[in-house]
C-alpha cells in the first residue's frame, strides 16, 4: 500500500505564493523602473556626455599648443575625459549596459557617423573611448567606466534576493499567526470529538478568526450545556421513577397478603405519574423536531389556547389593534410553549386568575403569561430552565410538576429563534413573556 502524500503546510503554501507574488512584482517594477525611469534619464545623460567629449575634442583642436595640456589636466580633474591621439590596441568587447549604448547611439546623432565604443583596462580600471572629429583630423575621448556608476542588473537580483528573503519571513510569520488559532481550534475539536469539554477559544486576531472562535465557544457551550442537561435528565428520571417504583413494589407486597381497593387505585395513581413523568420527557426529546411552519393568526389561536381552561382562571387580553396579527411559525410548537406556561402558571397561582396577552410594540410581538403567584427568587430566575430544577425542593406531586416544563419552553424557542424573558411583578406574581420577534 503506497504512502498517502502529505499536502503541503500552509506556511510553505503562502511563502510560495508570496514569493511568485513578489517575483512578478520585481519583474513588473523593474521593466517599469527602465523603460520609465532609467531609459529617458540615461538618454538624457549620454546626450549630455556626448555634447562634452565632443566639445572637448573641438575645443582641443583649437587652442594653442602650449596650452593643451593644462586643459588636458583640467578635463581630467573636472569631467574625467582623457584626450588621446590613438584607439588603445587591446581593448574588450561585449555588451555594456544601457548607459553605453545611449551614448553610442548619441555620438552617432551628434556626428553623422557611427562612433562605437571601446572597452580598455588602464591601471585596473575600464575605460570606455571612442575616436571623434577634431578639427582637420580626429581625437580619442575616453572616460572610466566609474563616471557612468549604474548597475541595473545588479540592482535587479539584488532586490529580487532580498525580496524573496523578506517574503519567506512574512510568509513564515503570516503563517504562523493564522496556524496557531487554528491548532488551537484543532485540538478543542479533538476533544469535543473524543467526548470531552474543551476549554474556550480566545475571541482575538483577525476578524475572521475571532468570528470562528466565537462561533466554536457557542457551540462548546451548547455542547457543556447538552451534557449537563443529559446529566440531570438522567439523574432526574432515576430519581422521580425510584418513589413510584418503591410504592408499586411496596404495594405488590402488601396486594399478596391482602387485596385491597386502596393498594390497587395508589398503583394506578404511580403509574400515571410515571407515565406523565415519560411523556414530559419524551416533549423534551422532541422539543429539536422539525415542524412546517405556516401563517398563524395570533389573536384566533389564543382563543382557541385559552378554550381549554376555565374563563375564571385564565383571561384573555387580546386588544383591538392587535387583532389583525399574522406570523409564520410553527403553531404545535407556540401551543406546546404556551401550554406549558400557562400550566405553569396556574400550578403556582392558586389565588387569582392568569394573564394571556398579546402586545405589539416597536415592531415587536411578543405573548405574555401573567400571573399573581409568588414568583421566583431573583437568583434562580435562570436556573428555571434547567431540567428538573424546581423552586420547591420537596419534589412532591401534589405543590409541583416534574421540572421538565420550563425545559421544553426554552428548547423550543431556541429551535424557533424565540426568546424566553422572565421577571417579577412590582405587585406580586411572574410575568413570562415569549418574544416571537
Amino acid at each position: 500500500m503506497s504512502r498517502r502524500q502529505r499536502a503541503p503546510s500552509l506556511a510553505r503554501q503562502n511563502a510560495w505564493s508570496l514569493a511568485l507574488a513578489f517575483i512578478l512584482f520585481e519583474l513588473i517594477a523593474a521593466a517599469a523602473m527602465i523603460a520609465l525611469v532609467m531609459a529617458p534619464m540615461a538618454r538624457r545623460a549620454s546626450e549630455d556626455l556626448a555634447g562634452l567629449m565632443l566639445l572637448a575634442a573641438q575645443t582641443y583642436s583649437e587652442l594653442p599648443p602650449e596650452t593643451r595640456l593644462d586643459f588636458q589636466i583640467e578635463l581630467a580633474a573636472t569631467h574625467q575625459l582623457r584626450l588621446r591621439s590613438r584607439l588603445p590596441e587591446i581593448h574588450e568587447s561585449g555588451w555594456h549596459g544601457i548607459y553605453i549604448q545611449a551614448l553610442t547611439k548619441a555620438l552617432a546623432e551628434k556626428t553623422g557617423a557611427p562612433r562605437p565604443l571601446i572597452q580598455s583596462l588602464e591601471q585596473g580600471e575600464a575605460w570606455f573611448w571612442t575616436a571623434l572629429p577634431s578639427g582637420e583630423a580626429s581625437l580619442v575621448v575616453g572616460f572610466p567606466a566609474s563616471r557612468v556608476g549604474t548597475h541595473p542588473l545588479q540592482m535587479l537580483v539584488f532586490s529580487l534576493v532580498n525580496g524573496l528573503l523578506l517574503a519567506g519571513l512574512i510568509a513564515l510569520l503570516l503563517a504562523r499567526r493564522i496556524t496557531r488559532p487554528l491548532a488551537r481550534l484543532e485540538q478543542a475539536l479533538n476533544r469535543v470529538g473524543q467526548g470531552e469539554t474543551p476549554e474556550l477559544l480566545a475571541e482575538s486576531g483577525p476578524r475572521e478568526l475571532a468570528t470562528l472562535a466565537r462561533h466554536f465557544n457557542q457551540m462548546a457551550r451548547q455542547v457543556q450545556e447538552l451534557l449537563s442537561a443529559r446529566t440531570t435528565l438522567l439523574a432526574g428520571i432515576s430519581h422521580d421513577l425510584r418513589t413510584p417504583l418503591a410504592r408499586l413494589r411496596l404495594a405488590l407486597a402488601l396486594l399478596a397478603q391482602r387485596p385491597q381497593a386502596q393498594l390497587i387505585e395508589r398503583m394506578e395513581q404511580d403509574v400515571e405519574a410515571m407515565d406523565r413523568l415519560i411523556a414530559d420527557v419524551l416533549d423534551l426529546a422532541r422539543g429539536l423536531a422539525s415542524e412546517e411552519a405556516q401563517t398563524l393568526e395570533l389573536c384566533a389561536l389564543l382563543r382557541e389556547i385559552s378554550a381549554q381552561y376555565a374563563p375564571q382562571r385564565l383571561q384573555l387580553d387580546c386588544p383591538q389593534q392587535v387583532m389583525d396579527i399574522g406570523l409564520n411559525l410553527r403553531p404545535q410548537a407556540l401551543r406546546r410553549v404556551l401550554s406549558n406556561l400557562i400550566d405553569n402558571a396556574l400550578r403556582y397561582a392558586a389565588e387569582g386568575p392568569v394573564q394571556l396577552v398579546l402586545e405589539q410594540t416597536q415592531g415587536q410581538v411578543r405573548i405574555g403569561v401573567l400571573d399573581q403567584g409568588p414568583g421566583i427568587p431573583e437568583d434562580q430566575l435562570q436556573a428555571v430552565f434547567r431540567p428538573f430544577h424546581r423552586v420547591e425542593a420537596s419534589r412532591s406531586p401534589d405543590t409541583g410538576g416534574s421540572g421538565l416544563g420550563l425545559a421544553i419552553v426554552q428548547q423550543l424557542a431556541l429551535a424557533n429563534g424565540w426568546r424566553i424573558a422572565l421577571h417579577n411583578r412590582p405587585g406580586g406574581g411572574l410575568a413570562v413573556w415569549l418574544e416571537l420577534l
